[in-house]
């Protein structure tokens, strides 16, 4: 498809251009499905596969409602759940509306509120938020919501995960009720259908794809390791896999600073991303990741949903996340809209259960995998069962596994 593709779906020519200037050439799935009932004023509750281009989904039609009748002020809100998707989300306003003249504000903790403030008081039509920083605006005074035309519930399964509920209750009972909304979730389960029931009016239901599943384009493997080895073989692995842009997830964020030191003590460039860290912190390691200054990003699941980089090449869940819908979130941070990555799970003996779990969640059962040469096991310098062949060369280093089995249905 052509670039007028965007155009197709009745698209202002000036987003149009927009989408060509971001490099698009033609809409994803999500995108594809949302945007026309989004233009024509309806409500959409949508379900897609993280990675999918949905923040362009709904970023589209609210610039260009805005666009049909400038004035300035709060006219469309989108909540989000984290302080790095927020960023995200202001980011891409500003990518598909750099040809529109419309203003965006980003409201959220771990940054001062002044100049927030300003932001508000400047025109900005487009708020950006997370549910308790917005919550401490309206007691302050300094947003006005009886103006908003459109209200966005972006990542609403992670905001409810997060305890926001009666935050968005209460910000939602602010809007004026004549307002169109577009509520979009990695999961449509029945907490998501009480806030749709709500929130939204007869809203078009659009589901992408399971939210079981992962992109096509993810090769998945298990490398079933000692607890004390996680280190010492994520190291390697790194080493030999072509990488160009890793993400590490770790369960805390001790245990991600303490991993961090480790690795930068190897020689890796390493960046950390979790809650403890200041929102300066936070921003900076971003802004190193996404340049290329590092190429490891160790983090805990704040950036499951926060990250968007497009050349993610690897992901590693160095501890195995107890929660299936965690590893599904995790590895979509590669192999980005379409594209082709691979994700490594360390499993330690103690976290069999998990995997197991999450391979009945995802249904599939993922191959176990050896590194050559690894001296698994305390004392024995090879890895302890019956070599296999070495796979032919692939283009984004997996040769160098030696695997047990294919991924296949349970």
């Amino acid at each position: 498809m052509k670039i007028d593709a965007f155009a197709a779906l009745g698209l202002h020519p000036d987003l149009v251009k927009g989408t060509a200037a971001m490099g698009f050439t033609e809409p994803t799935p999500v995108q594809t499905r949302a945007i026309p009932p989004a233009l024509a004023g309806g409500d959409v509750l949508g379900c897609a596969q993280t990675g999918g281009g949905k923040t362009a989904a709904f970023a589209l039609p609210v610039l260009q409602r805005l666009m049909a009748a400038p004035k300035p002020g709060p006219r469309a809100l989108v909540l989000v759940p984290t302080r790095e998707l927020a960023a995200q989300v202001e980011t891409s306003f500003r990518d598909c509306g750099r040809f529109a003249p419309v203003k965006v504000a980003v409201v959220m903790g771990g940054v001062g509120y002044h100049a927030q403030r300003q932001a508000l008081a400047g025109g900005a039509q487009v708020v950006v938020a997370t549910p308790g920083r917005l919550e401490d605006h309206i007691k302050q005074g300094s947003v006005r919501l009886d103006r908003i035309e459109v209200l966005v519930l972006d990542e609403a399964d992670r905001m409810l995960d997060m305890g926001f509920l009666p935050a968005i209750k209460n910000i939602v009972g602010r809007l004026p009720k004549q307002r169109q909304t577009l509520l979009f979730s990695a999961t449509l389960g029945p907490d998501i259908e009480k806030i749709a029931s709500f929130a939204l009016r007869g809203p078009q239901r659009i589901e992408i794809s399971r939210p079981t599943t992962v992109a096509a384009g993810i090769t998945q493997m298990v490398y079933p390791v000692a607890s004390d080895q996680k280190t010492e073989l994520l190291a390697a692995l790194l080493g030999v896999a072509g990488l160009r842009s890793g993400l590490v997830f770790c369960r805390t964020k001790h245990g991600a600073d303490r991993l961090a030191k480790r690795m930068h003590d190897r020689g890796f460039s390493i960046g950390v991303l979790h809650s403890g860290r200041t929102q300066g912190q936070r921003t900076s390691a971003m802004e190193d990741f996404r340049s290329g200054k590092t190429q490891v990003m160790i983090a805990t699941d704040i950036a499951a949903r926060g990250i968007d980089v497009r050349e993610i090449s690897h992901v590693v869940n160095f501890d195995v996340p107890r929660h299936p819908e965690d590893y599904v979130h995790r590895v979509g941070r590669t192999a980005r809209a379409h594209g082709v990555g691979d994700a490594m799970t360390l499993m330690a003996p103690d976290e069999v259960s998990f995997l197991r779990d999450i391979e009945k969640f995802t249904g599939v059962v993922f191959p176990r995998a050896q590194l050559p040469g690894f001296p698994y096991g305390a004392r024995s310098p090879h890895p302890p069962s019956r070599p296999h062949a070495p796979q032919p060369n692939r283009p984004h280093g997996r040769s160098f596994v030696q695997r047990k089995g294919r991924g296949r249905r349970p």
